[in-house]
C-alpha cells in the first residue's frame, strides 16, 4: 500500500461492517419481538398472506364469541320453557282430577280452578319477563312478521326461520299440487224401515249407532254428529245421501262405515254404504300436495312443512282450501332473531330462528282455543262442561311447547355447538398458518445472531488493521 488518499481495504471492511451490523439489528429485532416480519421489507409477500390470515383469525375468534352468546341466549329462553312446561303438567292433572266431578265438592273445583288460574298467570309473567340483556325473549319480539296473509286459506303458520339478507322481505309462494282430503264414505237411504246398527270410526275411535225402524236420515245425521268428539265422523245430508267425514286430514285419516244389522237391498228406503250395495266401506283421506318458492314442501293432510337453508316453515290451511287447489302468496316482513355465527359477514354465516310468543292467549289452536280460555270466567274453565275441549287446549298447548323446546335445542346442539367445536379446529390450523409465515424461528435466529455477533467483531479488528495500514508509507519518507 503506497497510496494513502484512498484506503480500499477500509473502505471494504466499513461495507461489510454496516451489513454484518444490520443483520445483527435484524436478528435482534426478532428475537426482542418473536416475529420474523416486523415490516413490510422483511418478506412483502409473506406479509401480505399473514395479514390476510390475521384477519381471517379475527374474524373466526368474534364468530366462536358470537356462538357462545348465542348458545347462551337460547339456553335462557329454553330454561324458561322448562317452567312453563312444568306448569301445564299441573294443568293437565288439575284439568284431569276435575273430570272425576262425582267425586269432587264445588269447593274442590274452586280449588283446582284457582290453582290452573294461579298457574296461567304465570305462564303469562315467564313469557313476559323472559329476557337477555334487556331482550325479551318469549313475548313475541323474537318471532317473524307476516303480511298478505289470506285467513279464508291459511288457517294457522308458523315461522321457524327464514334468512332476511339485509333487511329484504321474503316471498313465500304456495303452489297447489294436489288437493288434501279427508275420509269419505256415504251412506244411502232415506228412511229405515226395520231396526239399523251401523258401527263408524275413524283413527280416534269406534262406536256403534242403533236405531229404530223408520228412523229418518236426519235422525240419524244427528245422532252421528252426536258423537263426533268420539269417533272423529261427523254427518251431512243432500237428499237420500248422507256423506260421513272424518275430522281430520291426510292419507293416515279415514272412515270406516258397516251396516251390521238392517241393510237392504232394492227400494227406494235403501241403508247402505254408496256403491253397489255393499254392507262394509272405509276410505282413507289424502295429503296436500305443494311447493313453496319452487321446493316440493311435505304434505301432512292440509298442514305444509319446508325446510330449506333459507325457509323454515309450517302453514296449516283452512278446511275449505284444503279440500280445493287454492294458491296463496304472502310476505316475511321482518322480525326473528339473527346470529351472525361465521367468520364473514354473509349469508352463509347468518343464522336465524323465530321464537314466537308463549303467552297464554297463544297456546292451543284456532279449532279448540287457546289456554287463556281456562281461566275462571273462561269458555273452557274447569266449571263448565268443556272439559274435553280444554284437555285438547292444553294437549295443543304442551305440543307447542315442547316443539319449541326440542327447536331450540336442536338449533344449540346442531347448529351452534358444532359450529364452535368446527370454528376452533379451523382457528388452530388457521393460526398455525400465519404463526409458520410471520413467527420467528429461534433456533434458526440465535444461530445466526451468534454468526453476525462474530462477524461484527471481526469486522470491527479488520478495519482497524486496514485503518494503520498507510501508516507504512511513512517508512519511505526516511
Amino acid at each position: 500500500m503506497s497510496r494513502i488518499n484512498t484506503n480500499i481495504a477500509s473502505m471494504n471492511a466499513i461495507s461489510n461492517l454496516i451489513g454484518n451490523n444490520a443483520d445483527l439489528t435484524t436478528r435482534l429485532q426478532r428475537l426482542s419481538s418473536g416475529l420474523r416480519i416486523n415490516a413490510g421489507k422483511d418478506d412483502p409477500a409473506g406479509l401480505i398472506a399473514s395479514e390476510n390470515l390475521r384477519s381471517e383469525i379475527a374474524g373466526i375468534n368474534a364468530a366462536i364469541d358470537n356462538s357462545i352468546r348465542a348458545s347462551n341466549v337460547i339456553a335462557t329462553a329454553e330454561g324458561a320453557l322448562n317452567e312453563i312446561n312444568a306448569l301445564l303438567v299441573d294443568i293437565k292433572s288439575l284439568l284431569v282430577e276435575t273430570a272425576n266431578k262425582g267425586a269432587l265438592s264445588d269447593e274442590e273445583i274452586d280449588a283446582n280452578q284457582l290453582q290452573v288460574d294461579s298457574a296461567i298467570n304465570t305462564i303469562d309473567r315467564i313469557a313476559n319477563a323472559t329476557e337477555f340483556q334487556g331482550m325479551k325473549l318469549l313475548n313475541g319480539n323474537k318471532a317473524y312478521t307476516v303480511s298478505g296473509v289470506a285467513t279464508g286459506i291459511i288457517a294457522d303458520y308458523k315461522i321457524n326461520q327464514a334468512k332476511l339478507l339485509d333487511g329484504a322481505d321474503m316471498t313465500v309462494d304456495i303452489a297447489t299440487v294436489n288437493s288434501a282430503d279427508t275420509g269419505l264414505v256415504f251412506l244411502s237411504g232415506n228412511v229405515s224401515t226395520t231396526p239399523l246398527t251401523l258401527q263408524i270410526g275413524t283413527g280416534r275411535g269406534t262406536t256403534e249407532l242403533t236405531f229404530a225402524n223408520n228412523t229418518t236420515i236426519a235422525d240419524i245425521r244427528t245422532a252421528i254428529n252426536a258423537v263426533v268428539e268420539l269417533t272423529g265422523v261427523s254427518a251431512a245430508t243432500s237428499g237420500a245421501v248422507t256423506t260421513l267425514r272424518s275430522r281430520d286430514f291426510g292419507s293416515d285419516a279415514y272412515v270406516s262405515v258397516q251396516v251390521i244389522a238392517g241393510q237392504q237391498t232394492g227400494g227406494t228406503q235403501v241403508m247402505q254404504t254408496y256403491g253397489t250395495g255393499t254392507a262394509t266401506a272405509k276410505d282413507y283421506g289424502a295429503d296436500y300436495s305443494a311447493s313453496i318458492n319452487g321446493t316440493s314442501a311435505i304434505g301432512n293432510g292440509k298442514k305444509l312443512t319446508i325446510r330449506t337453508s333459507m325457509l323454515d316453515a309450517e302453514i296449516e290451511l283452512t278446511n275449505a282450501a284444503g279440500l280445493s287447489t287454492a294458491t296463496e302468496t304472502f310476505y316475511i316482513t321482518g322480525g326473528g332473531a339473527d346470529f351472525a355465527i361465521g367468520p364473514n359477514v354473509d349469508a352463509v354465516g347468518l343464522e336465524s330462528i323465530g321464537i314466537q310468543s308463549v303467552a297464554p292467549s297463544q297456546l292451543g289452536n284456532p279449532t279448540d282455543g287457546f289456554l287463556n280460555s281456562l281461566k275462571s270466567g273462561g269458555a273452557n274453565a274447569l266449571s263448565g262442561n268443556n272439559l274435553y275441549t280444554a284437555q285438547s287446549i292444553v294437549d295443543a298447548a304442551v305440543s307447542d311447547i315442547t316443539t319449541l323446546r326440542g327447536r331450540l335445542g336442536a338449533f344449540q346442539r346442531n347448529t351452534l355447538d358444532t359450529n364452535v367445536n368446527s370454528l376452533r379446529v379451523t382457528l388452530e390450523n388457521v393460526t398455525a398458518s400465519e404463526s409458520a409465515i410471520r413467527d420467528a424461528d429461534f433456533a434458526a435466529e440465535t444461530a445466526a445472531l451468534t454468526r453476525s455477533q462474530i462477524l461484527v467483531q471481526a469486522n470491527t479488528s479488520v478495519l482497524s488493521l486496514a485503518n494503520t495500514m498507510p501508516q507504512s508509507v511513512l517508512a519511505l519518507l526516511g
